[in-house]
């Protein structure tokens, strides 16, 4: 196998750089992917930098994988060499407890193994798709369905995966009133799958500047949260509240703003615990949940729910020798909603 080129942070905090790692060659069942574009989740800079902890360096971040199928297995039959495809946030699983039976693999009882960060069942670290190929059992691959551009596909498998399961999961119906806490890379596909799925979503943000970004992306309402009349107003309203924010702030206000029955879903991560009050959800029989990503079968589905809706992440396409100053950005809010690397500057490089 030829030598992968990759970019990596050697140490925590440190910044990012040229690597070289081997690929495995393609088992019967695997499939060898040339990747041509990667999302920048922003879990990339918090496992990067070593801020969740059990970090294993030098770490190749890239969750957010799109390529073509370059070569595949004797035992392969779902994929031929030229097929669109992408891989997610992770690319084994144990395949057979509760979870993994019935679809979701994110939630493997053993662990999942993650694409990058994440050790094989061998004991060998795994590598994202900050690189120009991949190895992946063809069980974890996506179909990249057509009409969906490749680099406005690639954050689809983690930031479309993530609200999308959730809003499917918790019962968002046609008609039904959802809420959409922040507008990053997460809170703009909440948006748009939201609409796609029929509701009528209204935006709720700290920054009243993104009024009209909101609504351009398919809301139907906008309310800044800096406003504390916002919470008074917007009591019992909403049937679902998708919470994208991964920043400190008050769960309990919002979990105000749920109707009788009404679910507050948690995507988002504050670093630190977030104190919650039991009146919230007890005077009005209200539900705090949470969701992570989806399995390999609700990821294609919402693949192919995006392509039928005409519905992709907005994404900012750079070169990865851009890497370091997209992280700077992302911690900033400076993107218009995702980074995606275009792999063709690291062959070059």
């Amino acid at each position: 196998m030829p030598t992968t080129h990759a970019y990596s942070a050697p140490s925590a905090k440190a910044a990012l750089g040229p690597f070289t790692l081997e690929r495995r060659e393609p088992r019967a069942q695997d499939v060898l992917i040339d990747i041509q574009y990667c999302g920048v989740c922003h879990s990339d800079i918090h496992q990067a930098r070593d801020e969740w902890g059990g970090a294993i360096f030098p770490m190749v971040p890239g969750h957010e994988i799109v390529g073509k199928v370059s070569q595949v297995g004797s035992a392969v039959t779902d994929f031929k060499v030229g097929d669109s495809v992408g891989v997610g946030c992770f690319v084994d699983s144990c395949r057979e407890c509760p979870p993994c039976l019935q679809g979701d693999e994110q939630y493997c009882e053993r662990g999942m193994v993650s694409t990058y960060n994440g050790r094989q069942r061998d004991g060998t670290p795994t590598y994202g798709g900050y690189s120009t190929r991949i190895t992946v059992d063809s069980k974890y691959v996506l179909r990249i369905p057509e009409g969906i551009p490749l680099e406005r596909a690639a954050p689809l498998l983690c930031a479309g995966i993530t609200t999308y399961s959730p809003l499917r999961h918790y019962g968002l119906k046609p008609g039904g009133k959802l809420a959409v806490v922040g507008l990053g890379g997460l809170g703009h596909m909440g948006v748009k799958l939201g609409k796609a799925m029929g509701a009528e979503v209204t935006v709720l943000s700290t920054s009243p500047s993104k009024r009209d970004d909101a609504l351009a992306l398919g809301a139907t309402h906008f309310a800044a949260t800096s406003d504390k009349k916002t919470f008074k107003a917007l009591a019992n309203q909403f049937d679902l509240i998708l919470d994208t924010v991964s920043a400190p702030h008050d769960y309990n206000a919002y979990l105000g703003l749920l109707k009788l029955d009404g679910t507050m879903i948690l995507v988002g991560v504050p670093e630190a615990p977030t104190p919650l009050a039991a009146f919230p959800l007890v005077m009005k029989r209200r539900k705090l949940g949470g969701s992570l990503i989806g399995g390999i079968r609700e990821t294609q589905e919402m693949l192919d729910f995006c392509a039928k809706h005409q519905v992709a992440s907005d994404v900012e396409v750079i070169p990865i020798q851009k890497i370091n100053e997209a992280y700077e950005r992302m911690l900033k809010g400076d993107v218009r909603y995702r980074f995606v690397i275009d792999i063709a500057s690291l062959k070059q490089a």
